[in-house]
């Protein structure tokens, strides 16, 4: 049977990207090393950090998490000085999502769990 088990995010900043995706949406760090970090994203899926050259692009592959308290989360990296694409708000679908842009510009959707 086909499933995911990986994401792979380039990024230009190793430490800038783990301070989005570690400690801001709270994925512990399962494992490290020189220019890569794994993070667990749950279910045996994880977030693959990648220290190489990137080039965001907003017709590309959009990441998504569902994170525990979406505005706090929204307004710590709006805060921040982090780009906030589309505020929380509810969907069609029937989801309450935001949309970011992580350090590097990558879009990342934010799904609110709470």
């Amino acid at each position: 049977m086909t499933h995911l088990s990986r994401v792979v995010i380039s990024t230009g900043s190793l430490p800038r990207a783990l301070t989005f995706y570690g400690d801001l949406l709270d994925l512990p760090v399962a494992a490290s090393g020189a220019g890569l970090a794994t993070l667990a994203a749950g279910e045996g899926v994880s977030v693959l950090l990648h220290e190489r050259p990137t080039a965001p692009s907003d017709t590309s592959v959009a990441a998504s998490f569902v994170v525990p308290g979406l505005d706090a989360i929204v307004a710590r990296w709006q805060g921040s000085g982090g780009a906030v694409v589309d505020p929380p708000a509810a969907q069609p679908w029937g989801e309450r999502m935001a949309v970011v842009r992580d350090p590097d510009g990558h879009l990342v959707c934010l799904v609110d769990g709470s």
